[in-house]
């Protein structure tokens, strides 16, 4: 033990120590009689007072631990509290320099021993430490030393008041005196913020408002209110703006205003803090002085305000990329290329600006936190409305407004900004507001609901007034130019990266809040209750025609396990709907029996839902009409959007697909001659019935018998299938690129093959890919940063999934809010779900594809990446095709053409593209196709869309 204690001091300093006379005393004494060292401890001198401090402090801690009897620490600080060490603390502090890093490193180790103390103590029965720490209160002069220390000094005050806080017996957060000297050492610490201490920091506040959330008790130590000028009486004498800003009470509340400062901040940082400002709304909610002080505080200002300026750093022009160094396979098999940036703008695969959109998003969602947490009305409403008019009215719809197609990218900006901040967000007041201001639809809950309380009345007051002044001023408003009128214009730019970006918010509204899409987005017609729908045959026949159009696209074979694999998605869209879930609670219900106890939609949009369909003028209608002309064209994720949107556009229970993508009922037409024949039988039936009634009278059976026969009457009638004659627009747009694909293949006589060779490509991908995340010897890759826009715009991307399914859309279904704010990577997914990544061996899958010698991109991708495509004039032929390469083969070329094309065989597409391309997409065509099919026999099932008589 000497040894040891040796080995600690210098040389000099450890032979004066142990040639100390007490020192040899002990060693004897302990040696015959360990008992007896507390007893004798006291008859031996003391160390001499010309050794230095520090000697004299080891000496005594060393006493102490001795005198412990077994040596060890918990022991020793049970028998000997710590008066000792205080003292010497006090006196180093008192004579230290504030600039002298030796003086600020002896604190800091007196500071950090004492810490270390109190979390030995823990373990013991006897808290002596915590005893003498309560009754002196040195947190006084603790909070002294920490606001003159150094970082370092600063770090482990923070750390011991970090141990006082989690002392249970000690009620430390009661005490005034203590938050009064806690307070003013955090008010000053955090003038100074440093990193060395900054997360201690934060953490410390988080302690103390995780205190008050589960101890309501203390909140008076930590909040006063003064009913003073600058207090309750004061906010009446405001004029209308500075009511709407609120005051700022930062004596009544400090603790709130710490917690503000770093609410907006990344990381773990402002994870802690907006974490310990929910508590603190949290408790609002039973102290009826705290809630009507944070409603005429400043918070909700402050709240709008950092959100705003977490806007305002996202860029104001932006171009949607995919990582070059491991695109989606699927951008790899098509004309895809990197748009060039235009002065000002940034790519959305930039380090600044993923950094920035997380942080913006991080914050939003701690708003929605807020929302979801807040148990007070009048706190929700003030910041509801502060969030109007700082958010939505001074930032987004300014930025909305001046957003151009032109100048390279602040139309796509905004778009995606709008479609991330809906795709984010679940509470339903916070999109109710977003979308009936940005839609200028009538905000009728605002005009129903009456204020609760006097605060809430005159912040409603202000609002008003604030409003009627920027009428005054002529600033445009939603009623003139919403965000309809941007989506509808957009939809018509030359622009791909604009149109992808349009679908893309448009598939988001449809999928997820549907409801405010009616009569904004989409022009509808109401349908009765009692209207007609689509027969049994007639369903029979519309599957049958998808299944054909699927068979003239591709010749491949089976598709059985592929439509499987789109069932399956397709029954998770419905059942996740908003509005399906209405429709799915009482259907289930009412065959319970218990109807009436459907649980009702917190939405009021999706509580006024009703039956509808498109109606045939409809601009969207029209616009995605226009857009599939050019699918061929397109680029592969404008048409995975594109078709993303007419499947959302179908997933809504109340939206009737007939009319514009299946066959109106009304317009089915029937062979005479079957009907006729049909009546027959069944009259000849009826009359032998009616003979057989007559002679031996009715009977239970009988009846029983003739209702089945009517039944069986009904159900063949059902079964006809239909003539129809007026195709729908959407089926109409399918078959005629059906058309275009047949023609496809007249000109190009090696197209199958080509598809088959596609579609092998997309298998191979897979079953690579599956091969390297099984691997059993992963390698170490750095890692790379996922991109936040990954997460939503990969529910439009497709990706290959199994043998049998080369392409299908990864979608994920809408669920429920269930968002934490301290988990912000939460944000951030998984990249696979655009392209299975490949950590094993740290190589993309189309690096993998191309590298590989089994690959079937050797067979075709060099080919069918030179060979383009080019619609012509009338009288030249149909598809020009370059000269292959030196080397390759020219089967497929059509330049030499022969038999002069007919008009039928013109395709009406823009621009050219590769052969690859066309491939791609034609495969994009076909899963599409499928999933239409399983779309409307899915419905048919679950949502009861057929009907048998």
């Amino acid at each position: 033990m000497f040894g040891a204690l040796g080995g600690l001091l210098s040389q000099d300093g450890a032979s004066r120590l142990l040639r100390w006379p007490r020192a040899e005393h002990f060693r004897q004494v302990a040696t015959q009689n360990p008992r007896s060292v507390s007893t004798t401890a006291k008859n031996i001198p003391a160390l001499p007072s010309d050794e230095p401090h520090w000697i004299q402090d080891l000496s005594m801690e060393f006493w102490n631990r001795l005198i412990g009897g077994s040596g060890s620490a918990s022991s020793a600080v049970n028998k000997q509290p710590p008066p000792r060490h205080w003292q010497s603390l006090l006196h180093s502090w008192r004579n230290s320099r504030e600039f002298d890093p030796s003086s600020q490193d002896h604190l800091r180790g007196y500071i950090k021993r004492l810490n270390e103390l109190l979390v030995e103590e823990e373990k013991s029965s006897s808290p002596l430490c915590m005893n003498f720490c309560y009754e002196q209160q040195v947190f006084i002069a603790l909070s002294k030393i920490g606001q003159a220390g150094s970082p370092g000094v600063i770090k482990e005050c923070i750390a011991a008041f970090s141990t006082l806080i989690d002392n249970e017996d000690e009620e430390f957060l009661a005490q005034e005196s203590f938050s009064q000297s806690l307070i003013g050492f955090l008010r000053k610490t955090g003038q100074k913020s440093h990193r060395s201490f900054e997360g201690e920091y934060v953490e410390l506040l988080f302690s103390i408002a995780q205190k008050i959330r589960l101890s309501r008790d203390i909140l008076p130590a930590w909040f006063t209110t003064r009913a003073d000028e600058e207090g309750g009486r004061g906010y009446e004498g405001l004029c209308p703006q500075q009511k709407f800003a609120g005051i700022t009470n930062k004596d009544d509340f400090p603790l709130f205003y710490l917690l503000i400062d770093y609410v907006h901040h990344e990381g773990r940082v402002g994870d802690f803090a907006r974490t310990g400002l929910l508590y603190i709304i949290e408790a609002a909610s039973t102290s009826g002085d705290l809630e009507k002080w944070i409603v005429e505080s400043d918070l909700a200002t402050l709240m709008a305000s950092g959100l705003g300026a977490l806007y305002s750093q996202l860029s104001r022009k932006l171009v949607v990329d995919y990582p070059t160094a491991d695109p989606p396979t699927i951008l790899v098999l098509s004309d895809c290329s990197s748009c060039p940036l235009a002065f000002g703008a940034e790519s959305s695969t930039s380090e600044d600006f993923q950094t920035h959109l997380e942080t913006f998003l991080s914050y939003l969602i701690f708003w929605q936190d807020v929302l979801e947490h807040c148990r007070s009305t009048e706190v929700k409403q003030t910041l509801l409305d502060h969030f109007q008019v700082l958010f939505l009215q001074q930032l987004l719809y300014p930025s909305l407004l001046e957003s151009s197609d032109l100048d390279g990218g602040s139309s796509v900006a905004v778009l995606t900004y709008v479609r991330v901040v809906l795709d984010t967000l679940e509470h339903p007041d916070i999109i109710h507001l977003i979308l009936s201001y940005l839609m200028a639809l009538p905000d009728e809950t605002k005009a129903a609901s009456a204020p609760s309380s006097p605060s809430v009345a005159k912040r409603r007051k202000s609002l008003d007034l604030l409003n009627k002044v920027t009428e005054m001023d002529d600033k445009p408003s939603p009623d003139l130019f919403n965000l309809v009128d941007l989506v509808l214009t957009s939809l018509k730019s030359k622009s791909q990266q604009t149109v992808s970006a349009t679908l893309k918010l448009i598939s988001t509204i449809l999928r997820k809040h549907h409801p405010y899409s009616i009569s904004t987005l989409l022009k509808v017609i109401p349908v009765a209750a009692d209207a007609q729908l689509r027969t049994l045959g007639a369903h029979n026949k519309e599957m049958e025609l998808f299944f054909s159009l699927v068979g003239d696209i591709s010749e491949d074979g089976d598709v059985s396990e592929s439509y499987g694999e789109h069932l399956k998605d397709v029954l998770s869209l419905l059942e996740s709907h908003p509005c399906s879930m209405k429709v799915l609670a009482l259907k289930n219900s009412a065959f319970a029996g218990g109807a009436e106890d459907a649980r009702e939609p917190e939405n009021p949009k999706v509580r006024d839902m009703y039956t509808h369909t498109v109606h045939p003028n409809d601009p969207l209608l029209r616009s995605v009409v226009d857009l599939l002309k050019s699918f061929f064209s397109n680029t592969v994720e404008t048409n995975l959007t594109l078709t993303a949107v007419i499947v959302d556009l179908a997933t809504c229970s109340f939206m009737r697909p007939e009319g514009w993508l299946l066959f109106d009922p009304t317009s089915y037409e029937f062979d005479d001659s079957d009907d006729e024949r049909d009546g027959d039988e069944w009259d000849q039936l009826e009359d032998v019935e009616n003979e057989l009634t007559s002679i031996m009278g009715d009977s239970d059976e009988q009846a029983y018998r003739r209702k089945e026969k009517k039944r069986a009457k009904d159900l063949k009638r059902a079964n006809r299938q239909p003539r129809w004659t007026n195709t729908p627009p959407i089926l109409q747009a399918i078959e005629d690129l059906v058309s275009q694909v047949q023609a496809y293949r007249r000109a190009i006589p090696d197209l199958d093959d080509k598809l088959s060779e596609r579609k092998r490509a997309f298998q191979f991908t897979d079953e690579l890919n599956d091969a390297l995340l099984s691997s059993p010897l992963p390698q170490p890759t750095p890692p790379t940063r996922t991109s936040v826009l990954d997460s939503i715009s990969a529910k439009n991307l497709m990706r290959p999934s199994s043998a049998h399914t080369p392409i299908v859309r990864s979608r994920q279904p809408s669920g429920g809010s269930g968002h934490s704010t301290p988990a912000p990577n939460s944000l951030v997914p998984t990249r696979s779900t655009i392209s299975t990544p490949s950590p094993a061996h740290g190589i993309s899958p189309s690096v993998g594809l191309a590298r590989s010698p089994e690959s079937p991109f050797n067979h075709h991708m060099l080919e069918t990446t030179q060979r383009r495509i080019r619609v012509l004039r009338p009288g030249q032929a149909i598809l020009h095709l370059p000269p292959p390469p030196e080397g390759e083969s020219r089967e497929g070329s059509v330049t030499g053409i022969e038999t002069p094309p007919t008009m039928g065989d013109f395709v009406r597409v823009g621009g050219d593209f590769t052969l690859s391309h066309l491939l791609t997409n034609i495969m994009v065509l076909r899963e599409f196709v499928l999933e239409l099919g399983a779309l409307v026999q899915v419905r048919a099932s679950l949502f009861g869309d057929l009907r048998f008589a």
